[in-house]
C-alpha cells in the first residue's frame, strides 16, 4: 500500500503531461488502491482539487470539479473498474465532462456566495473593518459551521474576543447558534449553508436528467 500511495505522489509530482489527464489518472489510481478504512472518495477528490490548483490549471477560484464526476456516479464507477482493467480512457473522458459542469455549475456557486459574503459584511456596519467579527466573516465561506474554540485557533484570538464576535455576529443575523446551550455551543453561516444546499440540490437534479 505504501508503494502504491509513493506512486501516486510520484506520478502527481510529474510535469510532461496534459493536466487534466495527469489528474483524472491520479485520481483513479488513488481510489484503486484505497488506502483508508473510510474517507477515500473524498480524499481522492480533493487530490485532483489540489493538484488542479497546484498545477495552476485554475489561476482564481478552484471549481468544484467532484460535484461534476458525481452527476452521474454509475458512469464514474464504471470508469474506475475499466481503469482498473487497464483503459484509462474512460475516467479521463469522466474528468473531462465534469470539468465542463464544474466551470458551469461553479460560476454560480461563486457568484452565490459573493452575494452571502456581501450581506454578511453589511450587515456588520458600525463594526471596524479589523474587527475580529468581521475578520471571521471569508471563514465561513471555507467552515460555515464552528465552535469557539475552532475560531481561537483560525484567527489567534483570546477566549473572549472570540465569543464577543460571535455574539455580535449572532445579533446581527450573520450567524445562527444551533446547540441552543450554554456550553459546548456551535454556530452556523445559513447564509453559506442555504447557498451549499442549492448547490448540491442541482447537482441532483442534473444527475437525475443524466439517468433518464
Amino acid at each position: 500500500m505504501a508503494d502504491g500511495l509513493a506512486d501516486v505522489v510520484a506520478f502527481a509530482q510529474r510535469d510532461d503531461l496534459p493536466v487534466l489527464v495527469q489528474v483524472a489518472i491520479a485520481h483513479a489510481q488513488f481510489e484503486i488502491i484505497h488506502p483508508f478504512v473510510d474517507g477515500n472518495g473524498r480524499t481522492g477528490r480533493a487530490l485532483a482539487q489540489s493538484m488542479i490548483r497546484n498545477k495552476a490549471l485554475l489561476v482564481s477560484a478552484t471549481v468544484p470539479i467532484s460535484a461534476g464526476l458525481l452527476v452521474d456516479t454509475e458512469r464514474y464507477f464504471t470508469a474506475l473498474d475499466e481503469f482498473r482493467a487497464g483503459d484509462a480512457g474512460p475516467i479521463v473522458r469522466r474528468f473531462a465532462g465534469a470539468a465542463r459542469i464544474a466551470a458551469t455549475t461553479g460560476t454560480r456557486l461563486v457568484d452565490d456566495l459573493v452575494g452571502v459574503f456581501t450581506d454578511s459584511w453589511e450587515r456588520l456596519q458600525g463594526i471596524r473593518a479589523h474587527a475580529t467579527a468581521r475578520r471571521l466573516i471569508p471563514h465561513f465561506i471555507a467552515q460555515p459551521v464552528v465552535n469557539a474554540k475552532h475560531v481561537q485557533t483560525a484567527l489567534g484570538v483570546g477566549e473572549m474576543a472570540t465569543l464577543r464576535a460571535l455574539d455580535t455576529l449572532s445579533d446581527r443575523g450573520v450567524l445562527r447558534e444551533r446547540t441552543g446551550r450554554s456550553r459546548g455551543r456551535v454556530w452556523e453561516h445559513p447564509g453559506v449553508i442555504g447557498v451549499l444546499d442549492e448547490y448540491a440540490e442541482t447537482i441532483r437534479r442534473m444527475g437525475r436528467g443524466a439517468g433518464r
